[in-house]
């Protein structure tokens, strides 16, 4: 494989996004354009065999990297075993499948290495998702989606938002190495308000604890709200940095609505316990599911 993949480090959501396509495009390349020179390469009778796509547009059938762990995650192993067994075109969407959850391990692992953050790792699968999968491609749904666009593009937005429910969370690199912390903690000045109005409307639909911040900022005015956090709400959130969700276990997090119970006084996330904003607001006195299961017995 040696002068295939080149040596260089994608540090960019753009260069990764390029290193990907590339990857994807000698990949597609080898599964329709060159199918008869990839069917006889992965001959069952060699070891296990791998299936490579380069940045430069060139593939390639080998055995996998010896080093471990590797330098980049690995393709799938032992894909020449499977291609007697069954049908071509089951043994071609079955190599497209593993193809394209190897091309996205790629990618986003460039954006572990390099510190990418929420927005760099939306903007980056954004990127992706618009275009077809490897599978897609390979198996002829790209362009039956083309010509059915209402179904692409509903299908386009569930995709987007499943993306943004899995990017809300820190990666798994970030809370190995604290990064996570550091980035919760951060606050640039270009989202300061957003974050704070989006706290003090939150806020403002918790039920009333013993002692607690949150009604106290209900009745400020909204001229306060723009001169920057109040004592109050600095207080609040030193008050819960440290806590946790009872339902969940997650640290206490400024962009998310929280619930607290009246009963055990435990915080709880509101998608944890099915209660938006708008819910609390109508709700007099919050019992959580287990101080109700104890009032029951």
């Amino acid at each position: 494989m040696d002068g295939l993949d080149l040596p260089y480090d994608p540090r960019t959501v753009e260069e990764v996004f390029r290193d990907f396509k590339g990857r994807r495009a000698a990949l597609i390349k080898a599964l329709t354009i060159d199918i008869e020179e990839f069917y006889q390469q992965c001959d069952p009778d060699k070891e296990n065999l791998c299936l490579y796509g380069f940045p430069s547009e060139q593939w390639a059938v080998n055995l996998p990297n010896e080093e471990v762990p590797p330098d980049l995650p690995e393709p799938a192993l032992g894909i020449n075993f499977a291609r007697d067994g069954m049908q071509e075109k089951d043994w071609l969407s079955l190599v497209a499948v593993h193809s394209d959850a190897w091309l996205l391990s790629v990618a986003f692992y460039f954006g572990a290495r390099f510190g990418f953050d929420k927005s760099d790792r939306k903007q980056l699968f954004d990127m992706i998702n618009d275009l077809p999968t490897i599978f897609e491609d390979v198996t002829g749904l790209a362009k039956t989606q083309r010509k059915r666009k209402s179904v692409s593009n509903n299908s386009s937005t569930k995709a987007k938002s499943n993306s943004k429910v899995i990017n809300d969370l820190p990666t798994i690199f970030e809370d190995v190495t604290g990064l996570a912390k550091t980035q919760g903690k951060k606050k640039s000045v270009s989202n300061n308000s957003s974050t704070k109005a989006k706290s003090n409307a939150k806020r403002g639909s918790e039920p009333r604890k013993k002692d607690s911040k949150p009604m106290a900022m209900q009745t400020q005015s909204n001229e306060d709200d723009e001169d920057g956090l109040s004592a109050d709400e600095e207080d609040f959130e030193e008050e819960h940095e440290d806590s946790s969700c009872g339902a969940c276990g997650e640290s206490y997090s400024t962009d998310e609505f929280w619930i607290c119970c009246d009963i055990c006084e435990k915080w709880f996330h509101g998608k944890c316990v099915k209660i938006t904003p708008a819910k609390a607001k109508h709700i007099k006195q919050y019992k959580c599911s287990g101080c109700s299961k104890r009032a029951c017995s």
